[in-house]
């Protein structure tokens, strides 16, 4: 499965989110891989960030990471670096974009 989400980091604050993003912690991408995503990519425009996520299951992926020690943490980091966070609860999961068009497979 595929989620698009949107999140918003603080205008002040965009170096040091781009920053934290060229250090995350081995174990917690590990802890992604773990949890059922295949890729995560984030793209920003201005202070917006869109996220799009290919898993197996977005709402477990969530349940798996919302209170693993090293997740916790890093949303922790990014709670300061943020206005939009990403919510890691079981109403998050809903929080998805909604796709619009897709090029269709050839």
């Amino acid at each position: 499965m595929r989620i698009a989400l949107h999140t918003r980091v603080r205008a002040d604050r965009i170096d040091e989110y781009e920053a934290a993003h060229r250090e995350v912690p081995p174990a917690l991408a590990a802890a992604i891989r773990d949890a059922g995503a295949s890729s995560w990519s984030i793209w920003r425009s201005g202070c917006e960030l869109f996220h799009l996520i290919e898993c197996e299951d977005y709402a477990r992926l969530l349940a798996s990471l919302e209170n693993l020690p090293v997740n916790v943490q890093w949303q922790a980091r990014m709670a300061d670096l943020l206005d939009v966070v990403h919510d890691y609860s079981a109403e998050g999961s809903e929080a998805g974009l909604p796709e619009v068009w897709r090029l269709p497979e050839a």
